[in-house]
């Protein structure tokens, strides 16, 4: 479901092979200047509004019936069609001066790293605002963070509820990995629950073979409350194949209410068959007791710190192994292709008059001459 093989990025797209190798990629040397597409939309509600004006003051000289004879030569549908038309024509220059490239040269390069996959907790527990924002953006914004650290590592990202699922294969595409982190919510799970155990082995065997020849590591990021499997066993099997587990406390000890949203907004809190507000906490007990059979260490994180930083110094302490991974050294330019587009709708709109043409108004066959002809 969540085991994507193409891997999409505004800083870098990549086609990949059943094999997660890049055939091509595609990137942005400007990529800052994507928000200038911003003013698209004001220019459509501009062009809206103009219309909607137009039409207001029309009627203020009389009735459309009277008014439309005036107009008769005048087409209705060409100035949209001359809007649209400058509209993608200017989305065009934009992208072109966002700088698009394409990778022409492949090289084999040699790095030296970490494979580490992060197993986050996505359940509704997860939603409790203790830890703000809350739980989860704030695990979000954790791992951000961390992949703006890594240097030559690889990293893979698994969800769980109540199963597990994989967001992310593990990939040096540092970008791919943002790409994929924001688009988590506690909806993409259907299963409710707290399957650790489930994840941690989809973490095992997301590493594959790769394990052989990399140090690896586990963060498991979740409030604790595990209600599925047996993740100390889990936790052990990994240790068996030489992959640390590290855990990540996201929660307070006292707890807090689980929000439930409509469309965005707060509706109200979790509550149990008695009408009583549910109160997540967090399992500061199990998480440590999953981390010390994966021979790692547990960090409980707080509103002034998610501690992954903590474990990150841990992990770097273990010896990395080299590896070689194929990537991109030369692109081309592309944007003379948008400029050239965007030049030929510009001189299509120029060319477009606002006048009828007159092979549509011969077709016009409930004009008043041809009624009297009748």
């Amino acid at each position: 479901m969540f085991n994507y093989r193409a891997i999409v990025t505004i800083h870098s797209i990549k086609i990949h092979t059943l094999i997660n190798q890049p055939l091509k990629e595609f990137r942005f040397a400007y990529e800052s200047y994507l928000y200038l597409y911003a003013i698209v939309p004001v220019i459509i509600l501009l062009f809206i509004l103009w219309v909607y004006r137009k039409r207001k003051t029309l009627n203020r000289f009389g009735q459309s019936q009277i008014i439309k004879p005036l107009f008769e030569k005048t087409s209705t549908t060409k100035p949209l069609t001359k809007f649209i038309l400058s509209v993608v024509a200017l989305s065009f220059l934009i992208l072109a001066v966002c700088g698009p490239q394409l990778g022409s040269k492949l090289t084999e390069v040699k790095r030296k790293g970490i494979d580490i996959i992060i197993c986050l907790d996505v359940s509704n527990s997860m939603n409790a605002e203790d830890i703000k924002p809350s739980r989860l953006e704030r695990s979000k914004q954790a791992i951000s963070k961390l992949i703006d650290n890594l240097q030559g590592d690889r990293i893979g990202l698994i969800v769980f509820a109540g199963q597990a699922y994989t967001q992310l294969p593990i990939t040096t595409d540092y970008g791919a990995a943002k790409l994929f982190l924001t688009s988590i919510n506690s909806d993409m799970v259907p299963t409710q629950g707290t399957a650790i155990g489930a994840a941690i082995d989809l973490a095992i065997e997301s590493f594959g073979d790769s394990i052989k020849k990399h140090n690896a590591a586990i963060i498991v990021i979740t409030d604790g409350e595990n209600h599925e499997d047996d993740a100390i066993e889990a936790a052990k099997n990994a240790i068996d194949k030489g992959i640390t587990i590290h855990t990540v406390g996201m929660g307070l000890p006292q707890g807090g209410p689980i929000p439930i949203t409509n469309n965005g907004v707060r509706v109200g809190y979790l509550q149990d068959e008695n009408g009583q507000t549910v109160i997540t906490k967090l399992d500061e007990n199990n998480l440590m007791q999953i981390a010390s059979a994966g021979n790692g260490k547990f960090v409980r994180a707080t509103n002034s710190d998610d501690g992954l930083s903590l474990i990150m110094n841990d992990i770097a302490k273990m010896d990395k192994k080299e590896f070689s991974s194929k990537l991109f050294t030369d692109y081309e330019d592309q944007f003379q292709w948008c400029i050239a587009i965007a030049l030929i709708l510009l001189v299509i709109e120029f060319l477009i008059s606002d006048r009828k043409t007159k092979w549509i108004q011969q077709l016009n066959l409930f004009s008043d001459d041809k009624r009297k002809t009748a």
